[in-house]
């Protein structure tokens, strides 16, 4: 008896009756293009009787298939049919429908192609459902009916002699119609991931607009951590020495807790700057962050603001060598943007793991055939038992900010520590220290 189980729990069971559900729909939707076509054969052909005759009831549905799977390259009715196709279907786990409209003449022809076998199964199963039952029953009750009922109705007179085996012949019509709708049922549930599945094209389309979301969070990220990292990083130096020295000189105590007041001004300034990108995002607009969003953002910095930066560095407790050999100014756009947020970051990892030491940067446009601009940052660090003490660099979140921007730009960026001597590897007894170079070219700007 465990095949008898099995079998009433596929044809018969919850998920099977869905997709029954799910077919008798699609008759349904069926419907109006066949009584249309009825109407039209009745109109062209002559004595055609599409209501009354089998064979052009059967003719009828085969000519409404056409013009539904017409109807069914509108873009929105993909959506549709994955819905009730993902409630009705009892699809398998893995199984991935497409949620948007159909943008593209493949997932289009591929919706059509789905609604026209929705539409050709559900009319089947549901002339089967209409008609079969009734006669499913007269075959269960003929046995206690008249002769004369029987004869007229159901029971040819050559079976006469077979009356006892109608309720049998009755309830395997049933049977019947239950594995035609669940044999129709699993094959929709089948064809439903390939017809109604995203297409490569919703794929690629998925990817990128990921990708883009990945890239705007990423950029965004890079935005509070250089900012609001650096402001921070100032303002507990500031406030580390303004307690050291706040009983023994007040004076530089009350200009280090000015800078502080100053540095939180500009933090709060530039983080409403990210907010502002972040609104951007939301709102549907391109986040380009340029000002072009009224009051909502302000400029982003650039190298013309370096001084105010490197007054905040100082002012922390740190110092700063500049040499620039050219004008800041002219550099496009872009470049320039990225550029202060390298320089911020670098200065940031300078008071935040090496502490108050002077740094040397330059900032130069090299003349070479592609036109680079060249950022070098250095700074002494400490050397422990003839080591260079290597402090916690906080998960490197910073250097690879720097790493991104730059590869934005198509540039090249290196940093690590340097061994006491010069440039060529000779021994000229200088500390050992930390560099970051970083080079942009000019000419990809844009």
């Amino acid at each position: 008896m465990v095949w008898w189980r099995r079998y009433a729990r596929t044809a018969l069971g919850r998920r099977a009756r869905l997709r029954w559900v799910h077919l008798v729909l699609g008759g349904a939707l069926l419907m109006p293009y066949f009584l249309l076509t009825g109407v039209v054969l009745v109109a062209v052909v002559p004595g055609a009787r599409p209501l009354d005759s089998l064979g052009w009831q059967l003719a009828t549905y085969a000519l409404a298939l056409p013009p539904a799977v017409l109807t069914a390259l509108f873009p929105l009715v993909r959506p549709l049919e994955a819905t009730a196709a993902r409630s009705l279907c009892g699809l398998p786990a893995p199984a991935e429908l497409a949620s948007g409209p159909a943008t593209s003449w493949d997932a289009r022809s591929r919706a059509a192609l789905w609604f026209g076998l929705h539409l050709a199964l559900g009319g089947l199963v549901s002339a089967v459902t209409l008609a079969l039952p009734p006669a499913a029953a007269l075959l269960v009750a003929l046995p206690f009916t008249d002769e004369s009922y029987a004869r007229g109705l159901v029971w040819p007179t050559a079976f006469d002699s077979a009356r006892a085996l109608a309720p049998a012949a009755g309830i395997l019509l049933l049977a019947a119609v239950a594995a035609v709708a669940a044999g129709a049922g699993a094959l929709l549930a089948r064809c439903a991931p390939a017809l109604l599945g995203p297409t490569p094209a919703d794929r690629l389309a998925a990817a990128e607009e990921r990708a883009a979301r990945l890239a705007s969070r990423n950029r965004l990220a890079r935005e509070l951590h250089d900012s609001v990292g650096h402001a921070l990083s100032a303002v507990t130096l500031q406030a580390g020495a303004a307690r050291k020295v706040l009983d023994a000189d007040p004076e530089f105590a009350r200009q280090a807790l000015a800078a502080i007041e100053e540095t939180t001004r500009d933090a709060v300034g530039e983080l409403d700057s990210v907010l502002g990108l972040l609104r951007e995002n939301d709102e549907g607009g391109n986040g380009s962050g340029n000002g072009d969003g009224g009051d909502r953002t302000a400029p982003a910095p650039t190298l013309a603001d370096l001084d105010a930066l490197l007054a905040r560095t100082r002012a922390a407790g740190g110092t700063v060598v500049l040499t620039a050999p050219g004008p800041l100014e002219r550099l496009p756009a872009a470049v320039s943007r990225e550029a202060y947020r390298i320089v911020q970051e670098g200065l940031s990892n300078a008071l935040r793991h090496a502490g108050r030491v002077p740094v040397r940067l330059r900032i130069a446009e090299c003349a070479t055939e592609d036109r680079e601009l060249e950022i070098t940052m250095e700074n002494p660090v400490e050397r422990v038992s003839g080591a260079v003490r290597r402090r916690r660099t906080g998960g490197g979140r910073g250097l690879r900010g720097i790493a991104e921007r730059t590869a934005l730009l198509r540039g090249s960026c290196a940093w690590g520590p340097t061994e006491g001597g010069s440039e060529d590897g000779s021994e000229d007894g200088s500390e050992d220290g930390w560099r970051l170079t970083v080079r942009i070219p000019l000419g990809t700007a844009r």
